[in-house]
């Protein structure tokens, strides 16, 4: 996933709070939900809010890792993902950096190849080429924002659709549009989006669903796929009229745009549902590394609102990574015709 990663607060992985404004205390888990994460089959109310311990994580990664081993047993290979990083920025080498500490921690190989930030297209495409041609790598990921200069589009679609693992290519997005045709790879955050709602007994079928951006990397994806779940979807952008007021209507509100705290309480629907999947870095003397993480959603006043959100960081990032790992895997079990 090129992009960064981030809840209702669904899964306790991460450094996560449970918020909602209701009891729902017997919500069952769909038996034909996306995917097999084990997320809780309760909300915490927001009255009672608490501290979940990270460990959770690993509940996700233990069953990656155990598909690994037994691949590896069967095979004897193991999965490869190759991460293609550009420039220095900060942002971009922290979330490289827990992508690699992630695979290291279900025993997916790992590649990285960082370019400078004047580095050419050509460059760029020529590296890509030397991990689509290697069957040792299963994945790659293009590190997303680049640089001006460069061709983001031409560059993403130089990745081999069969290694495609952040499924931002034009195949896979084209298919994800269309009705009876299935992606190789669903971009990680928008199906962990999907998972949640549906794994927290969210009803998505006829309500209003507002997607704040419409970013290759979540917004556009998580918008196709609200639809397949036939939501009524609006989509909020940088030249909508009145966006506070479309956003006010939502039954489930979605942002992905960057700007901190950008979504306010009053923009928020009373008992709506949030996905924040933005994750900002702001200047704050007071956090050691000199920054906090913030996402697109004033928190403190959403939670007055809304009947459940995810909190950033600790919510939908987690889950994130964990599906990049997934895709992975099953990327390499298709190259290798493991089962």
């Amino acid at each position: 996933m090129g992009g960064g990663g981030g809840g209702v607060a669904w899964r306790t992985l991460g450094k996560k709070w449970l918020h909602s404004t209701r009891a729902l205390t017997h919500t069952r888990i769909p038996p034909n939900s996306l995917l097999s994460l084990d997320l809780p089959d309760v909300w915490i109310p927001n009255t009672n809010c608490r501290f979940i311990p990270s460990s959770r994580i690993h509940d996700v990664k233990s069953g990656i890792a155990g598909e690994i081993c037994r691949m590896k047993n069967a095979v004897g290979k193991l999965p490869g993902l190759a991460v293609l990083l550009v420039g220095k920025r900060r942002d971009s080498r922290t979330f490289i950096r827990i992508k690699i500490k992630a695979c290291n921690e279900v025993g997916i190989s790992s590649f990285i190849a960082e370019l400078p930030e004047d580095c050419t297209e050509d460059e760029i495409i020529n590296v890509i080429s030397s991990y689509n041609e290697n069957p040792s790598v299963h994945g790659i990921i293009v590190q997303l924002p680049l640089p001006q200069h460069l061709d983001q589009e031409k560059i993403v679609n130089a990745v081999s659709l069969e290694k495609d693992v952040d499924g931002f290519h034009p195949t896979n997005i084209g298919n994800l549009a269309m009705r009876g045709r299935e992606p190789l790879f669903i971009p990680c955050a928008s199906m962990v989006c999907i998972e949640l709602l549906l794994r927290s007994g969210v009803e998505i079928i006829g309500k209003k669903a507002v997607v704040i951006g419409r970013s290759r990397i979540a917004g556009l994806p998580t918008s196709l796929l609200l639809q397949r779940h036939n939501a009524t979807v609006s989509t909020i952008h940088a030249f909508t009229n009145n966006p506070e007021q479309i956003t006010s209507q939502a039954d489930i509100v979605v942002t992905d745009v960057g700007v901190p705290n950008m979504v306010r309480g009053h923009w928020l629907k009373q008992g709506a549902v949030v996905v924040d999947m933005g994750t900002n870095l702001v200047k704050d003397p007071s956090c050691r590394q000199g920054y906090s993480v913030t996402g697109d959603v004033c928190f403190e006043e959403a939670i007055g609102v809304v009947s459940a959100i995810t909190p950033v960081p600790g919510g939908v990032g987690p889950v994130t990574i964990s599906m990049l790992l997934s895709n992975t895997l099953d990327s390499a079990k298709r190259a290798y015709g493991f089962t």
